[in-house]
Protein backbone atom coordinates (compact mmCIF):
# COMPACT_ATOMS: atom_id res chain seq x y z
CA UNK A 1 0.00 0.00 0.00
CA UNK A 2 1.37 3.43 -0.94
CA UNK A 3 1.91 5.90 1.86
CA UNK A 4 0.10 9.19 1.49
CA UNK A 5 -0.06 12.54 3.20
CA UNK A 6 -3.62 12.09 4.37
CA UNK A 7 -2.86 9.10 6.55
CA UNK A 8 -1.50 9.04 10.08
CA UNK A 9 0.28 5.70 10.32
CA UNK A 10 0.02 3.74 13.53
CA UNK A 11 3.18 3.15 15.50
CA UNK A 12 4.45 -0.41 15.20
CA UNK A 13 3.97 -0.80 18.96
CA UNK A 14 0.34 0.27 18.56
CA UNK A 15 -0.36 -2.67 16.27
CA UNK A 16 1.96 -5.17 17.94
CA UNK A 17 0.20 -4.64 21.27
CA UNK A 18 -2.87 -6.10 19.58
CA UNK A 19 -3.10 -8.80 16.95
CA UNK A 20 -3.86 -7.60 13.44
CA UNK A 21 -7.46 -8.79 13.64
CA UNK A 22 -7.88 -7.17 17.05
CA UNK A 23 -6.65 -3.89 15.58
CA UNK A 24 -9.17 -4.22 12.76
CA UNK A 25 -11.97 -5.04 15.19
CA UNK A 26 -11.23 -1.87 17.14
CA UNK A 27 -11.19 0.20 13.94
CA UNK A 28 -14.50 -1.31 12.88
CA UNK A 29 -16.44 -0.10 15.92
CA UNK A 30 -16.53 3.48 14.72
CA UNK A 31 -17.29 2.35 11.16
CA UNK A 32 -20.37 0.52 12.44
CA UNK A 33 -21.63 3.73 14.02
CA UNK A 34 -20.70 5.90 11.03
CA UNK A 35 -22.55 3.75 8.52
CA UNK A 36 -25.59 3.45 10.78
CA UNK A 37 -25.70 7.21 11.32
CA UNK A 38 -25.33 8.22 7.66
CA UNK A 39 -29.03 8.31 6.73
CA UNK A 40 -29.91 10.05 10.01
CA UNK A 41 -27.23 12.69 9.37
CA UNK A 42 -28.42 13.16 5.80
CA UNK A 43 -31.88 14.08 7.11
CA UNK A 44 -30.42 16.44 9.71
CA UNK A 45 -28.31 18.27 7.13
CA UNK A 46 -31.32 18.62 4.85
CA UNK A 47 -33.11 20.22 7.79
CA UNK A 48 -30.24 22.67 8.27
CA UNK A 49 -30.33 23.67 4.61
CA UNK A 50 -33.96 23.62 3.46
CA UNK A 51 -34.70 24.35 -0.20
CA UNK A 52 -31.14 23.41 -1.17
CA UNK A 53 -29.76 20.39 -2.97
CA UNK A 54 -28.10 18.26 -0.30
CA UNK A 55 -25.96 15.17 -0.71
CA UNK A 56 -24.22 13.54 2.27
CA UNK A 57 -21.79 10.65 1.98
CA UNK A 58 -18.86 8.95 3.66
CA UNK A 59 -15.42 10.20 2.69
CA UNK A 60 -14.21 7.90 -0.04
CA UNK A 61 -17.75 7.19 -1.21
CA UNK A 62 -18.08 3.59 -2.39
CA UNK A 63 -14.36 3.14 -1.68
CA UNK A 64 -14.71 3.95 2.01
CA UNK A 65 -12.39 1.83 4.15
CA UNK A 66 -12.79 1.30 7.87
CA UNK A 67 -9.20 0.16 8.37
CA UNK A 68 -5.94 0.35 6.46
CA UNK A 69 -3.93 -2.79 5.79
CA UNK A 70 -0.71 -1.17 7.02
CA UNK A 71 -2.36 0.32 10.08
CA UNK A 72 -3.13 3.97 10.64
CA UNK A 73 -5.96 6.43 10.64
CA UNK A 74 -7.07 8.50 7.66
CA UNK A 75 -7.03 12.28 7.95
CA UNK A 76 -10.07 12.47 5.69
CA UNK A 77 -13.25 13.84 7.33
CA UNK A 78 -15.84 11.30 8.40
CA UNK A 79 -18.58 12.70 6.16
CA UNK A 80 -18.85 15.19 3.34
CA UNK A 81 -21.97 17.20 2.57
CA UNK A 82 -22.47 18.77 -0.83
CA UNK A 83 -24.89 21.68 -0.46
CA UNK A 84 -25.67 23.16 -3.85
CA UNK A 85 -22.14 23.88 -5.12
CA UNK A 86 -20.41 24.02 -1.72
CA UNK A 87 -18.75 21.22 0.26
CA UNK A 88 -18.80 20.99 4.05
CA UNK A 89 -16.95 18.42 6.14
CA UNK A 90 -18.50 16.64 9.13
CA UNK A 91 -16.52 15.00 11.92
CA UNK A 92 -18.46 12.38 13.85
CA UNK A 93 -18.02 11.57 17.53
CA UNK A 94 -20.15 9.76 20.05
CA UNK A 95 -20.22 9.12 23.78
CA UNK A 96 -21.08 5.76 25.31
CA UNK A 97 -20.68 6.75 28.96
CA UNK A 98 -22.46 9.09 31.32
CA UNK A 99 -20.75 11.20 33.99
CA UNK A 100 -17.97 12.40 31.71
CA UNK A 101 -16.19 15.45 33.12
CA UNK A 102 -14.99 16.62 29.71
CA UNK A 103 -15.83 16.08 26.05
CA UNK A 104 -12.61 15.94 24.04
CA UNK A 105 -11.82 17.05 20.49
CA UNK A 106 -8.59 16.60 18.57
CA UNK A 107 -6.68 19.81 18.05
CA UNK A 108 -6.21 19.26 14.29
CA UNK A 109 -9.98 18.93 13.82
CA UNK A 110 -10.71 22.15 15.73
CA UNK A 111 -8.04 24.70 14.91
CA UNK A 112 -4.93 25.50 12.94
CA UNK A 113 -2.24 28.05 13.63
CA UNK A 114 -2.02 31.31 11.72
CA UNK A 115 0.66 33.77 12.72
CA UNK A 116 1.19 32.01 16.04
CA UNK A 117 -2.51 32.13 16.88
CA UNK A 118 -5.05 29.31 16.73
CA UNK A 119 -7.98 29.95 14.42
CA UNK A 120 -10.98 27.61 13.96
CA UNK A 121 -11.03 25.23 11.00
CA UNK A 122 -13.47 26.46 8.36
CA UNK A 123 -16.10 24.57 6.35
CA UNK A 124 -16.38 21.93 9.04
CA UNK A 125 -19.01 20.81 11.54
CA UNK A 126 -18.94 18.31 14.37
CA UNK A 127 -21.85 15.94 14.76
CA UNK A 128 -21.92 14.44 18.24
CA UNK A 129 -24.26 11.73 19.49
CA UNK A 130 -24.61 10.97 23.18
CA UNK A 131 -25.89 7.40 23.12
CA UNK A 132 -27.00 7.03 26.77
CA UNK A 133 -28.90 10.34 26.65
CA UNK A 134 -30.30 9.77 23.12
CA UNK A 135 -29.25 13.32 22.35
CA UNK A 136 -27.13 14.98 19.69
CA UNK A 137 -25.48 18.26 18.73
CA UNK A 138 -24.19 19.75 15.49
CA UNK A 139 -21.74 22.61 15.93
CA UNK A 140 -18.72 24.32 14.41
CA UNK A 141 -15.08 24.05 15.53
CA UNK A 142 -15.32 27.70 16.56
CA UNK A 143 -17.71 26.71 19.35
CA UNK A 144 -15.18 24.16 20.67
CA UNK A 145 -12.37 26.72 20.48
CA UNK A 146 -14.43 29.26 22.43
CA UNK A 147 -15.72 26.83 25.05
CA UNK A 148 -12.93 24.28 25.37
CA UNK A 149 -9.77 24.12 27.43
CA UNK A 150 -6.47 23.00 25.91
CA UNK A 151 -5.23 20.06 27.95
CA UNK A 152 -3.82 16.56 28.05
CA UNK A 153 -6.11 13.57 27.40
CA UNK A 154 -4.39 10.64 29.07
CA UNK A 155 -6.33 8.03 27.09
CA UNK A 156 -5.13 9.59 23.82
CA UNK A 157 -1.65 10.39 25.11
CA UNK A 158 -1.96 13.78 23.44
CA UNK A 159 -3.35 17.26 23.96
CA UNK A 160 -6.87 18.17 22.89
CA UNK A 161 -9.57 20.76 23.36
CA UNK A 162 -11.62 19.68 26.36
CA UNK A 163 -15.12 21.09 26.77
CA UNK A 164 -16.39 20.91 30.38
CA UNK A 165 -19.46 18.77 30.92
CA UNK A 166 -21.62 21.69 32.08
CA UNK A 167 -21.10 23.61 28.86
CA UNK A 168 -21.27 20.72 26.43
CA UNK A 169 -24.38 18.98 27.72
CA UNK A 170 -26.37 22.21 27.43
CA UNK A 171 -25.74 21.99 23.69
CA UNK A 172 -27.34 18.56 23.31
CA UNK A 173 -30.83 18.09 21.84
CA UNK A 174 -33.10 15.11 22.42
CA UNK A 175 -34.03 12.99 19.40
CA UNK A 176 -36.21 9.88 19.89
CA UNK A 177 -35.16 8.52 16.48
CA UNK A 178 -31.70 7.92 17.94
CA UNK A 179 -33.02 4.98 19.96
CA UNK A 180 -33.28 2.59 17.02
CA UNK A 181 -29.99 3.79 15.58
CA UNK A 182 -28.16 3.25 18.88
CA UNK A 183 -29.77 -0.15 19.42
CA UNK A 184 -28.64 -1.33 15.97
CA UNK A 185 -25.15 -0.03 16.65
CA UNK A 186 -25.01 -1.84 19.99
CA UNK A 187 -26.30 -5.07 18.42
CA UNK A 188 -23.64 -4.97 15.72
CA UNK A 189 -20.87 -4.26 18.22
CA UNK A 190 -22.09 -7.20 20.29
CA UNK A 191 -21.96 -9.42 17.18
CA UNK A 192 -18.50 -8.05 16.35
CA UNK A 193 -17.20 -9.08 19.77
CA UNK A 194 -19.01 -12.42 19.67
CA UNK A 195 -17.55 -13.52 16.33
CA UNK A 196 -14.07 -12.32 17.29
CA UNK A 197 -13.95 -14.86 20.13
CA UNK A 198 -13.29 -17.47 17.43
CA UNK A 199 -9.74 -16.09 17.21
CA UNK A 200 -9.14 -16.94 20.87
CA UNK A 201 -10.82 -20.33 20.49
CA UNK A 202 -8.49 -21.19 17.62
CA UNK A 203 -5.48 -19.92 19.54
CA UNK A 204 -6.32 -22.26 22.40
CA UNK A 205 -6.88 -25.17 20.04
CA UNK A 206 -3.69 -24.62 18.07
CA UNK A 207 -1.31 -23.28 20.71
CA UNK A 208 0.51 -26.63 20.73
CA UNK A 209 1.45 -26.07 17.09
CA UNK A 210 3.14 -22.77 17.86
CA UNK A 211 5.05 -24.32 20.73
CA UNK A 212 6.21 -27.13 18.46
CA UNK A 213 7.48 -25.00 15.57
CA UNK A 214 11.12 -25.90 14.94
CA UNK A 215 11.95 -24.85 11.38
CA UNK A 216 10.23 -21.61 10.38
CA UNK A 217 12.01 -21.52 7.03
CA UNK A 218 10.63 -24.92 6.06
CA UNK A 219 7.05 -23.92 6.87
CA UNK A 220 7.03 -21.02 4.41
CA UNK A 221 8.16 -23.20 1.49
CA UNK A 222 5.84 -26.21 1.44
CA UNK A 223 2.27 -25.75 0.18
CA UNK A 224 -0.16 -27.58 2.50
CA UNK A 225 -1.92 -30.60 0.99
CA UNK A 226 -5.43 -30.17 2.41
CA UNK A 227 -7.72 -27.48 3.74
CA UNK A 228 -7.18 -28.21 7.42
CA UNK A 229 -3.40 -28.16 6.97
CA UNK A 230 -3.75 -24.87 5.11
CA UNK A 231 -5.53 -23.35 8.07
CA UNK A 232 -3.00 -24.62 10.61
CA UNK A 233 -0.02 -23.43 8.58
CA UNK A 234 -1.56 -20.01 7.87
CA UNK A 235 -2.37 -19.70 11.56
CA UNK A 236 1.25 -20.44 12.48
CA UNK A 237 2.65 -18.06 9.86
CA UNK A 238 0.23 -15.33 10.90
CA UNK A 239 1.31 -15.62 14.52
CA UNK A 240 4.99 -15.76 13.57
CA UNK A 241 4.52 -12.76 11.26
CA UNK A 242 5.92 -14.77 8.35
CA UNK A 243 4.90 -14.76 4.70
CA UNK A 244 4.85 -17.99 2.67
CA UNK A 245 6.94 -18.24 -0.45
CA UNK A 246 4.76 -18.25 -3.58
CA UNK A 247 1.89 -16.80 -1.53
CA UNK A 248 -0.05 -16.07 -4.74
CA UNK A 249 0.07 -19.76 -5.62
CA UNK A 250 -1.05 -20.65 -2.10
CA UNK A 251 -4.12 -18.46 -2.57
CA UNK A 252 -5.04 -20.13 -5.86
CA UNK A 253 -4.72 -23.59 -4.28
CA UNK A 254 -6.75 -22.48 -1.27
CA UNK A 255 -9.65 -21.24 -3.41
CA UNK A 256 -9.95 -24.72 -4.93
CA UNK A 257 -11.04 -26.11 -1.54
CA UNK A 258 -14.31 -24.17 -1.65
CA UNK A 259 -17.16 -26.47 -2.66
CA UNK A 260 -20.88 -27.04 -2.11
CA UNK A 261 -20.20 -29.39 0.81
CA UNK A 262 -18.07 -26.92 2.79
CA UNK A 263 -19.40 -26.54 6.33
CA UNK A 264 -19.49 -23.19 8.11
CA UNK A 265 -16.47 -24.25 10.15
CA UNK A 266 -14.62 -25.07 6.93
CA UNK A 267 -15.65 -21.72 5.46
CA UNK A 268 -14.41 -19.83 8.53
CA UNK A 269 -11.00 -21.51 8.15
CA UNK A 270 -10.85 -20.85 4.42
CA UNK A 271 -11.84 -17.21 4.85
CA UNK A 272 -9.23 -16.75 7.59
CA UNK A 273 -6.57 -18.09 5.22
CA UNK A 274 -7.82 -15.99 2.29
CA UNK A 275 -7.67 -12.88 4.46
CA UNK A 276 -4.16 -13.74 5.65
CA UNK A 277 -2.76 -14.45 2.17
CA UNK A 278 -4.58 -11.58 0.45
CA UNK A 279 -2.98 -9.05 2.78
CA UNK A 280 0.52 -10.26 1.82
CA UNK A 281 0.33 -10.18 -1.97
CA UNK A 282 -0.42 -8.13 -5.05
CA UNK A 283 -3.06 -9.96 -7.08
CA UNK A 284 -2.60 -10.64 -10.77
CA UNK A 285 -5.69 -10.08 -12.98
CA UNK A 286 -6.57 -13.79 -13.24
CA UNK A 287 -6.12 -14.24 -9.47
CA UNK A 288 -8.32 -11.23 -8.79
CA UNK A 289 -11.04 -12.65 -11.04
CA UNK A 290 -10.93 -15.99 -9.22
CA UNK A 291 -11.00 -14.35 -5.81
CA UNK A 292 -13.97 -12.13 -6.66
CA UNK A 293 -15.91 -15.14 -7.93
CA UNK A 294 -15.16 -17.14 -4.80
CA UNK A 295 -16.00 -14.27 -2.45
CA UNK A 296 -19.42 -13.96 -4.09
CA UNK A 297 -19.90 -17.71 -3.86
CA UNK A 298 -19.01 -17.80 -0.17
CA UNK A 299 -21.33 -14.91 0.70
CA UNK A 300 -24.25 -16.60 -1.06
CA UNK A 301 -23.50 -19.96 0.53
CA UNK A 302 -23.46 -18.46 4.03
CA UNK A 303 -26.70 -16.59 3.35
CA UNK A 304 -28.30 -19.86 2.28
CA UNK A 305 -27.46 -21.43 5.65
CA UNK A 306 -29.38 -18.81 7.65
CA UNK A 307 -32.22 -20.18 9.80
CA UNK A 308 -35.50 -18.48 10.69
CA UNK A 309 -34.53 -18.16 14.36
CA UNK A 310 -31.49 -16.02 13.46
CA UNK A 311 -28.93 -18.83 13.66
CA UNK A 312 -26.93 -20.54 10.92
CA UNK A 313 -26.75 -24.28 10.29
CA UNK A 314 -24.57 -26.46 8.07
CA UNK A 315 -23.77 -29.42 10.30
CA UNK A 316 -25.40 -31.78 12.77
CA UNK A 317 -22.18 -31.98 14.75
CA UNK A 318 -21.57 -28.33 15.72
CA UNK A 319 -23.91 -26.43 18.04
CA UNK A 320 -26.13 -23.65 16.63
CA UNK A 321 -24.11 -21.08 18.59
CA UNK A 322 -20.80 -22.33 17.18
CA UNK A 323 -22.24 -22.48 13.67
CA UNK A 324 -23.52 -18.93 14.02
CA UNK A 325 -20.10 -17.77 15.22
CA UNK A 326 -18.44 -19.40 12.19
CA UNK A 327 -20.91 -17.66 9.87
CA UNK A 328 -20.53 -14.22 11.47
CA UNK A 329 -16.75 -14.54 11.56
CA UNK A 330 -16.72 -15.33 7.85
CA UNK A 331 -19.14 -12.53 6.95
CA UNK A 332 -17.04 -10.11 8.97
CA UNK A 333 -13.85 -10.91 7.05
CA UNK A 334 -15.58 -11.20 3.68
CA UNK A 335 -17.10 -7.73 4.03
CA UNK A 336 -13.63 -6.40 4.91
CA UNK A 337 -12.26 -8.16 1.86
CA UNK A 338 -14.96 -6.85 -0.49
CA UNK A 339 -14.38 -3.25 0.51
CA UNK A 340 -10.61 -3.67 0.40
CA UNK A 341 -10.72 -5.12 -3.13
CA UNK A 342 -12.95 -2.27 -4.29
CA UNK A 343 -10.56 0.28 -2.76
CA UNK A 344 -7.24 -1.13 -3.95
CA UNK A 345 -8.25 -2.76 -7.25
CA UNK A 346 -11.09 -0.42 -8.33
CA UNK A 347 -13.33 -3.32 -9.36
CA UNK A 348 -16.97 -2.94 -10.31
CA UNK A 349 -17.91 -6.62 -10.03
CA UNK A 350 -18.49 -6.31 -6.28
CA UNK A 351 -21.21 -4.26 -4.59
CA UNK A 352 -19.80 -1.79 -2.02
CA UNK A 353 -20.57 -2.48 1.63
CA UNK A 354 -22.97 0.22 2.83
CA UNK A 355 -23.47 -1.12 6.36
CA UNK A 356 -21.44 -3.50 8.49
CA UNK A 357 -23.08 -6.95 8.66
CA UNK A 358 -25.42 -6.08 5.83
CA UNK A 359 -25.05 -9.71 4.72
CA UNK A 360 -26.70 -10.93 7.92
CA UNK A 361 -30.37 -11.29 7.04
CA UNK A 362 -31.79 -10.13 10.38
CA UNK A 363 -29.19 -8.58 12.68
CA UNK A 364 -31.65 -7.99 15.52
CA UNK A 365 -32.86 -11.59 15.47
CA UNK A 366 -29.33 -13.00 15.36
CA UNK A 367 -28.28 -10.64 18.14
CA UNK A 368 -31.25 -11.73 20.27
CA UNK A 369 -30.47 -15.41 19.72
CA UNK A 370 -26.84 -15.00 20.78
CA UNK A 371 -27.68 -12.83 23.78
CA UNK A 372 -30.27 -15.31 25.01
CA UNK A 373 -27.87 -18.24 24.56
CA UNK A 374 -25.14 -16.46 26.53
Amino acid sequence: MKLDGKTIYAQSSDIKSRTYLEYRKDMKKKAIAELEVLEWLRNKVKGLYPKKQVKVYKSGGDKFLWFLRKGGVSREPDFIAEIDNAKIEFEFQYAEKVNLDFYDFKVSKVAKKKGGKRVPVENKFFVYIHKPFLKYAIFKPEWVLNNGEYGMVEAWRSFAFRVPKEKFERLLKADPTLRGLCERTDAKNFILNFQHILIDINKDRLSYLLQGVIDENKIVKIIPKDMDSFFKVCFILDNLNKIPQNANLWLVYLLSYINKDSSLEDISKIVYCIDFLYSKIELKPNELTQLISRVKELIEKIKGLYQNDGSYKSSLVSSPLDETRYALFSINLLEDLIQDIIYYYSVTELEPITKIYENVRDVEKTYGLIKEAK
